[in-house]
């Protein structure tokens, strides 16, 4: 019975190791488009693209110049990334309109 037993949590651990990596592995085909989004919340508002941000994502505190180490795209010619509610987001440097956006998950993306 004790082997029986050890034989059903070895298998059992088995499946539960297969199921967890399988989202992993589809995430790595779709690559970096799965994170992106066209609508989320910050500041207790909800933004979606070509909308415009407050003032203070504008700032130069809230420019992010290592995109690259985030896995951003980079920015377009007068476009800057920023982050807002726990998001990148892609923001025109004179009006600050909203481009594109991207889950703040895709900083761990490999």
């Amino acid at each position: 019975m004790k082997r029986v037993k050890l034989l059903l949590l070895g298998v059992a651990l088995g499946v539960a190791t297969c199921v967890s990596a399988a989202p992993q592995t589809a995430v790595k085909a779709q690559g970096t488009q799965s994170y992106e989004l066209k609508e989320f919340f910050a500041d207790f508002t909800h933004f979606t693209i070509g909308d415009t941000v407050p003032e203070i994502y504008r700032t130069e505190e809230y420019n992010i110049k290592q995109w690259k180490q985030r896995n951003l795209p980079a920015p377009d010619a007068g476009s800057h990334w920023t982050y807002m509610g726990g998001n990148y987001v892609l923001i025109t440097d004179t009006e600050g309109k909203i481009l594109k956006v991207y889950d703040g998950e895709i900083f761990y993306h490999r």
